[in-house]
């Protein structure tokens, strides 16, 4: 039994009528690689009862304090009624993407059940060539792009002979199953956080001030650098702060309140073609990969001329905890350890070589400043403010936030995925495409991607209030790397094609994460 920290309990607090917080993820297999030569039902739930063990977030539920005096804790359930989280659907004819798109969006737009564990899986029938679909979505309170992808690792194997996995040691006699803390258990506890908290706060806020410039809306503060440069050295770090570009998000289409509506879709470049162009230029793929999503937006943003003459900023989440060597190494992990950099993505810049330029310039300055934050500021924003009153007014801040201006415009997420074929129950799994959040404050549109095999799939989650057309963003995805292979031809390369650069070689986890987180 743990307690939920600051942040996850966030995750929580920010759910509305019009926001869910759970990150997902659509897989296609191909079952004709299956020894039964089917994807079916029961043959997943065989799955995860053999391998729940592996993954803690699908098995713990949520204790609430009363009253919500106090953050929720999360127990092991070890009876989890697996029938009651996985479904099963098949798509009207012809089973396309769009079928396909329409059927995840609905889901996708569905809040969890936080009765039972906080996570669902859909297995979806009817795709055209006989190819069959995994949604599956877990809610961001228990999980961050590393233990997301050590989940997808503890179920999926690296051929199509499911491999054997131990079970789990025998559990010591127990004279009844776990029960949440007890009432006067849980109140002690929130008073002792309520009195705590004011120190809490105090320490938090004066760790955030020390990255004042680099927190969205904050920045915009006047002499937000010098308070930043002055907390530091208070806190004895004498160091000067590396220079951030300008942070102040201007107003777009996708900035706004949203509704309860969502609408996904998916789309995916060549590895290859990512990796040529990173080489061809000295740079690692997460910065070709930034600028794809400045040129695709900049595209669907000229097309509904709606084009600020600022660049667009977005938030990039980071990992902060190394990945398990192992699936097994994932028994026990639950909740977020992340942060966030904050990004122009150079949507200004017209000319692609330049804006490739840009992007690589403007990340590599948030990636130095990251370098020397404390990486902490998402938690202590959060931990400022106790669990009883941001369950009440967090909701609202994000409402607000979307109608007086966003701190940033959209959240961008690229996780390193496997680079080699998977299965699920035999199945051959030919592209995953991540699927992400989108609230009032973070704009109605959400791209992120994971490579996968020679494969950079993409999901895009949008409001279709705020983005109604939410297919051409990804044939715009498409259109960008064309641009950029084209670059290859038209000028000398700037770095050796010949040779990885070193964070090619590296594809860390928490350039840019996502997740999911």
């Amino acid at each position: 039994m743990r307690q939920l920290t600051a942040l996850d309990a966030q995750f929580l607090s920010v759910e509305s009528a019009t926001t869910a917080a759970h990150v997902a993820g659509v897989a296609v297999f191909d079952p004709s690689s299956s020894p039964s030569g089917g994807l079916t039902r029961e043959a997943l739930l065989t799955l995860l009862r053999e391998r729940l063990h592996l993954a803690a977030p699908l098995r713990m539920r949520l204790a609430d304090v009363p009253f919500g005096l106090d953050r929720p804790y999360w127990i092991d359930d070890p009876d989890v009624d697996l029938g009651a989280h996985v479904h099963e659907t098949t798509l009207p004819a012809p089973g396309g993407e769009g079928e396909l798109a329409a059927y995840v969006a609905d889901v996708h737009a569905r809040r969890l059940d936080r009765r039972r564990p906080l996570w669902e899986a859909h297995l979806i029938h009817g795709l055209a060539g006989g190819r069959v679909a995994l949604y599956m979505k877990v809610h961001h309170c228990a999980i961050d792009g590393v233990t997301g992808s050590e989940i997808l690792t503890a179920l999926l194997d690296p051929s199509p002979q499911p491999r054997l996995v131990e079970a789990p040691a025998p559990a010591s006699p127990s004279p009844a199953p776990p029960q949440p803390p007890g009432l006067l258990a849980m109140l002690a506890g929130a008073i002792t956080r309520t009195i705590v908290q004011p120190v809490e706060a105090l320490c938090s806020l004066a760790r955030a001030a020390a990255d004042l410039d680099a927190i969205p809306v904050l920045s915009a503060l006047p002499d937000a650098r010098l308070v930043a440069q002055a907390a530091r050295a208070l806190a004895g770090d004498p160091r000067r702060l590396p220079e951030t570009p300008p942070l102040a998000a201007p107003r777009t289409p996708f900035n706004g309140p949203i509704s309860a509506a969502r609408a996904v879709a998916f789309g995916s470049v060549p590895l290859a073609e990512v990796r040529r162009v990173a080489r061809a230029f000295g740079m690692g793929p997460n910065d070709v990969v930034m600028t794809l999503c400045a040129s695709a937006l900049r595209r669907w943003l000229l097309a509904h001329d709606a084009l600020p003459d600022r660049p667009l900023v977005a938030a990039v989440p980071v990992a902060l905890r190394a990945t398990a060597a192992s699936p097994g190494a994932a028994d026990g992990r639950v909740g977020n350890r992340i942060s966030a950099m904050i990004t122009p993505l150079a949507t200004d810049v017209a000319r692609p070589g330049e804006r490739l330029a840009a992007v690589r310039a403007a990340l590599g300055a948030a990636k130095r400043r990251f370098a020397v934050s404390h990486r902490s500021w998402l938690d202590d924003v959060c931990a400022m403010v106790p669990n009883a009153f941001a369950a009440l007014a967090t909701p609202l801040v994000f409402r607000l936030a979307g109608v007086a201006g966003a701190g940033v415009n959209l959240v961008v997420s690229n996780v390193p995925g496997p680079r080699r074929p998977l299965y699920l129950c035999g199945a051959r799994m030919l592209s995953y495409h991540p699927l992400s959040v989108v609230t009032d404050a973070t704009g109605g549109i959400s791209i992120t991607c994971a490579s996968y095999d020679d494969r950079l799939d993409f999901g895009v989650v949008v409001c279709p209030t705020r983005v109604p057309d939410v297919w051409s963003v990804t044939g715009h995805l498409r259109e960008a790397m064309d641009e950029l292979v084209a670059l290859l031809d038209e000028a000398p390369p700037h770095g050796n094609p010949g040779r990885e650069s070193p964070e090619e070689r590296e594809e860390p986890e928490g350039r840019q994460e996502k997740v999911p987180a």
